[in-house]
């Protein structure tokens, strides 16, 4: 069986429309790629999706097709301001070319068709970003040194903070243990002086009766 006719009209459910969006962008950028190998034809396809999304397809460069597209139709999708803007983009390309070609030849590649005064200069570059490049790494080991000077410095001052804190800790102690000295020593002269004889006489309330006769 068939499948029935799907009814062409805006598909409510989100779900449903990007389940159906996405499998048919799919299927119409598969038909222009075939088409386009198949047949030969020039095609561009441009797809944007509702969340701002682009997706596209160009058998060949987009801007052949619409210089051919203003050639036929006598229609200029192109003002002022895009021309200068493609001229920017040209320039930029072929400026990014230029660098290529330089790095190639700072690597030493493709240097053969070079002329003595191209030769030259890329020798006073070279040693140029050479001399650059070894002041980079002496003040990078400078400010090691440095770095390393002040780790020993902080090392130091920590080390006489310990030392400090240690005799503090000792003078302490012996000011504690002569405190338990004086007071040991005191206790044991109380004792020494408890235990000492004393010799009572016993005077008599009354005088004695012989005394009165």
């Amino acid at each position: 069986m068939g499948r029935g006719k799907i009814e062409i009209k805006r598909i409510e459910n989100l779900s449903n429309r990007q389940v159906t969006y996405s499998k048919r962008r799919n299927g119409i950028l598969k038909k222009a790629k075939e088409i386009s190998v198949l047949c030969d034809a020039h095609v561009s396809v441009i797809i944007f999706a509702t969340s701002g999304k682009m997706h596209e397809f160009s058998s060949t460069p987009l801007v052949d097709i619409l210089d051919q597209y203003h050639k036929l139709t006598g229609r200029r999708l192109w003002d002022a301001k895009h021309e200068n803007l493609d001229n920017e983009i040209n320039k930029v390309k072929k400026d990014n070319d230029n660098m290529q070609i330089e790095l190639r030849h700072l690597k030493g590649e493709d240097i053969s068709s070079l002329k003595y005064r191209e030769l030259m200069a890329l020798e006073d570059a070279l040693e140029n970003g050479l001399t650059s490049i070894r002041d980079k790494q002496n003040e990078f080991i400078r400010m090691m040194r440095k770095k390393i000077t002040q780790t020993q410095h902080m090392e130091q001052e920590q080390d006489q903070l310990n030392c400090h804190l240690r005799q503090l800790e000792i003078a302490s102690m012996n000011r504690n243990m002569g405190e338990i000295g004086e007071v040991f020593e005191q206790t044991r002269e109380n004792h020494e002086y408890g235990q000492m004889p004393f010799a009572f006489r016993v005077q008599p309330m009354q005088p004695n009766l012989h005394q009165r006769f």
